[in-house]
């Protein structure tokens, strides 16, 4: 058998219906045992993210945690990642991308907070923390954490270098090759370069040049996004009807605005709950690693903080990227040439061109460059601390620092479809031990929960500032 063909095989199935019914599961699960505090304080938690508290243990603030975070996720699926899915599943994709979204608030909220709670002290006095620090330190059965947890901590290793890194720039090289014609090697070794500079210097370096170019990046795009809806807005509310009505119907056929695409309800939420969660990675522990680095006062806090990237992710950046596909009029577009339904980066160009004419192509290729770096200093982030975990030997590290880097040059200028579905599906396997995880300590997740709605949470939405460390008192392992 052709063994491209069987990891192919092996990757859909992965992230088949099974995986994606269980994240979800997961997180209408926690929604429900949380008594939906996680959607109630949703305000609150955007509030917290500027709360500056500077004395407590930590490495960065909780804003560079979540831009950090955000780094990681905020990245070519909410371009291309959008565009295939209301392609492959219709307009009612969309719907369905939110609604994941929704239940995994629940789940990013949770595994941050055992991520914050179980954390420990490294060698050179940084925090390393996440799901293999909360399977280890939280799951008492200690074959069964230990085990969890170094799983998981190959599959984070591993996925690190083809989903966080080669697929990101190479979707960078190839963005900028297709609309300018620059060579690869080229912008392979500038990749690599600016990756060395930041990575060399660790997650402070990370977390200070992530607070800024996240909030840039997401600016651009929000305020290009926001143009071309405000000039197709006739279309817009024609546009959110068909998603609807899509997401729900049996057997459809999209309207105007879907070029005649036909497409089910299951198929709609398929599509739309798998592009979400590869957007938002919410169940799979990534963004945990990066909550765990933050200066907070109390797991729980850090947990809505890092909640609120699903938010700005899934429900701001991917629907501003739905909103501007189903106004445009290009979502069942025909390639000429390939008599094909055009998709991904190019169906989203397309869609910016009916405002922006030839400028769409450098729109969407500086947010797609934005987007796509960001990434590779936030999985290097993950990466490294999975690493760490296995081998604790501050070399090995330094090495993978650089490695990650000059890696960047390779997947800039080389396709390896092996590479993507084999990363892929590490990628997804992430999330079986940090599910389990996450069902296994459920009750700690709750009893944080209450006790921070009871003791700060009611009090600081009075006007009260609370300090947890005195009011609540410090968290065991913490």
């Amino acid at each position: 058998m052709d063994f491209a063909k069987l990891l192919a095989d092996v990757n859909n199935f992965v992230w088949g219906p099974v995986m994606l019914a269980l994240l979800v599961g997961t997180g209408i699960f926690l929604t429900i045992r949380l008594k939906f505090l996680p959607w109630r304080n949703l305000s609150y938690a955007v509030r917290m993210i500027f709360r500056r508290k500077d004395k407590h243990a930590g490495d960065i603030s909780p804003f560079q945690s979540l831009m950090t975070a955000l780094s990681a996720t905020v990245g070519t699926g909410n371009i291309v990642g959008v565009a295939t899915a209301m392609v492959l599943g219709g307009p009612g994709a969309l719907v369905w991308m939110w609604i994941s979204a929704a239940f995994g608030l629940s789940t990013k909220y949770g595994e941050s907070v055992l991520a914050v709670k179980y954390r420990e002290t490294n060698s050179v006095g940084e925090m390393a923390g996440g799901p293999m620090y909360a399977m280890k330190n939280g799951i008492h059965n200690k074959y069964m954490g230990r085990g969890l947890a170094a799983l998981f901590a190959f599959f984070v290793v591993v996925s690190s270098f083809g989903i966080g890194n080669m697929t990101q720039a190479n979707s960078i090289s190839a963005a900028l090759f297709t609309g300018f014609s620059v060579p690869t090697w080229l912008t392979g070794g500038i990749i690599a370069l600016l990756a060395l500079s930041v990575l060399l210097r660790g997650i402070r370096s990370i977390g200070k040049v992530s607070s800024v170019v996240v909030p840039a990046m997401a600016l651009f795009y929000f305020l290009s996004a926001m143009v071309v809806i405000v000039v197709n807005f006739d279309a817009v509310p024609a546009g959110i009807a068909e998603m609807f009505r899509m997401a729900f119907s049996f057997d459809s056929v999209a309207g105007g605005i879907g070029g005649g695409i036909v497409a089910s309800m299951l198929t709609s939420m398929r599509w739309g709950v798998a592009r979400g969660v590869f957007s938002n990675e919410a169940g799979l522990g990534s963004a945990p690693i990066a909550a765990a680095a933050a200066r907070t006062d109390h797991a729980s806090r850090q947990g809505y903080v890092n909640m609120t990237g699903t938010f700005f992710d899934t429900m701001i950046i991917c629907m501003l990227t739905g909103l501007v596909i189903a106004s445009s009029g290009m979502l069942g577009t025909t390639d000429p040439v390939t008599g094909k339904m055009v998709s991904g980066a190019q169906l989203t160009i397309l869609a910016f061109s009916t405002v922006f004419g030839d400028y769409a192509k450098l729109i969407v290729s500086i947010a797609l460059s934005l987007f796509a770096f960001s990434t590779i200093l936030g999985w290097e982030y993950y990466g490294e601390k999975a690493l760490e975990y296995l081998v604790r030997r501050r070399p090995v590290i330094m090495g993978y620092r650089v490695l990650f880097s000059l890696i960047t040059f390779v997947g800039a200028t080389t396709t390896l479809e092996v590479v993507w579905n084999f990363s892929d599906t590490m990628n997804g396997l992430m999330a079986i031990p940090n599910l389990i995880c996450l069902l296994w300590l459920s009750g700690d997740i709750a009893e944080e929960c209450f006790d921070f709605q009871k003791t700060v949470v009611e009090k600081e939405k009075h006007g009260e500032d609370i300090d947890c460390q005195t009011e609540v008192g410090s968290i065991e392992n913490f």
